[in-house]
């Protein structure tokens, strides 16, 4: 399929053509600016609904997994209810649910071409470019990090700057940094421009040595892990292809070295301090394990669960793990219930891989399901999709794969 826009009408053709350069708008903005993100978002979203006035047609299109998003979504909505502030939890809710439900959908609604994807992952690239050339400008120009507690200044003395570029901390920017270079590797390996490999190999080394400057444990740990399974998935250069650049940083930079080393060591406050959150939300998960403590209320009930700070003043914002936040805030239904989400669209990546002929299509989907798959073995360590941009990303991913599989052009 190779017609982008496919209404007949001058004022449809123009619709379309605005609701796509939104949707560009948006996933280019998205690391940069959340408001602007926001703003294409609601633009795209009204012209949407302008295009179904115009055409007296409900433009929706049913996918796979509409009644599993509406449970997560339900689930999500009933947690409210044990909410110690329910009016802060509704307004979260609805701010925060409803810009990642409407991403997803419009578009998968409005995206209709290969090249339209093309276009959409390039804008996240080319974004990404700008979000890691200023994260090298403030390791140039040095970054005071002493009042942000991201480091024991005890167990890594010499460690005094991490990077965190236009994102709130070096975790959340570690983490983009591994969705956007699995996108430029997914893409790079199956373009046949020889120009087209190095430019995207070029950017996935960029974003890589971007991604050693955070000292993001964690991170470095599921790239390891997302370059393994990929390398066993698809090829064994994969492998070198991602580790290349953490590679040369662990071997040549001894505080690259020591930061990894520290995960096994017991003494490290902030592994000790994970372990103490964790042990905490299992807590808060045992006390209410059907509705949760309610969307958004974990900084507001962790110090009823503070076994380790002992600190009523410390505010403590998300669990450090993915899994035990969501099953604490919205319930062990509601955790299942977004597994099942996360598993369906990975299922239906891997099945067009397996089908298609077409490489770009390869590219894009390998992409995609290696980022999906970053975000997913970051979140046993952290729970970085507490950050609204890169849960809106990771809602555009599995809007990409169900763009790909509703296409006629799935498996060719």
């Amino acid at each position: 399929m190779h017609i982008a826009y496919s209404f007949n009408s001058q004022t449809q053709y123009r619709l379309d053509y605005l609701i796509e350069h939104c949707i560009l708008a948006m996933v280019f903005c998205l690391p940069l600016s959340l408001d602007a993100a926001t703003l294409f978002l609601g633009v795209g979203t009204a012209l949407w609904v302008g295009k179904m006035i115009v055409t007296r047609k409900l433009l929706f299109k049913r996918t796979p997994f509409d009644e599993l998003i509406l449970l997560f979504v339900i689930l999500s909505a009933a947690s409210i209810a044990a909410s110690p502030d329910r009016n802060f939890s509704f307004y979260n809710y609805y701010h925060l649910m409803g810009r990642y439900i409407v991403s997803y959908y419009l578009v998968v609604n409005n995206l209709h071409s290969l090249r339209q994807l093309q276009r959409l992952v390039w804008s996240v690239l080319i974004s990404a470019v700008l979000v890691a050339f200023y994260g090298f400008y403030q390791y140039i120009q040095g970054v005071d990090i002493s009042t942000f507690h991201w480091v024991d200044g005890e167990q890594f003395p010499d460690l005094k700057i991490r990077v965190f570029s236009t994102l709130q901390n070096p975790n959340l920017l570690a983490g983009f940094l591994v969705v956007v270079m699995s996108l430029a590797v997914g893409l790079g390996l199956h373009t046949e421009s020889m120009p087209g490999k190095l430019l995207l190999f070029a950017l996935a080394a960029v974003f890589g040595a971007c991604l050693v400057l955070t000292y993001s444990r964690g991170a470095w740990l599921s790239v390891l892990a997302v370059a393994a399974i990929c390398a066993h998935l698809y090829n064994r250069k994969v492998l070198w292809l991602f580790l290349i650049i953490p590679l040369i940083a662990f071997f040549g930079h001894d505080a690259v070295m020591e930061r990894l080393l520290s995960v096994l060591n017991p003494t490290d406050t902030s592994s000790t301090l994970r372990i103490a959150l964790w042990e905490s939300t299992l807590a808060m998960i045992m006390d209410k394990p059907l509705l949760g403590i309610g969307w958004g209320a974990y900084w507001q009930v962790y110090p009823e669960y503070d076994f380790f700070l002992n600190n009523p003043d410390a505010r403590i914002v998300h669990a450090h793990n993915m899994y035990l936040h969501i099953a604490a805030e919205i319930g062990i239904p509601g955790l299942l219930a977004f597994l099942a989400i996360i598993f369906g669209h990975a299922k239906k990546a891997v099945d067009i891989l397996s089908k298609t002929n077409n490489r770009m299509i390869a590219g894009i989907i390998f992409g995609v399901m290696a980022a999906v798959l970053g975000l997913v073995l970051n979140g046993f360590t952290d729970y970085i999709m507490f950050n609204v941009q890169l849960s809106m990303l990771f809602w555009l991913l599995n809007a990409i794969i169900i763009v790909v599989w509703e296409g006629n052009y799935r498996y060719n």
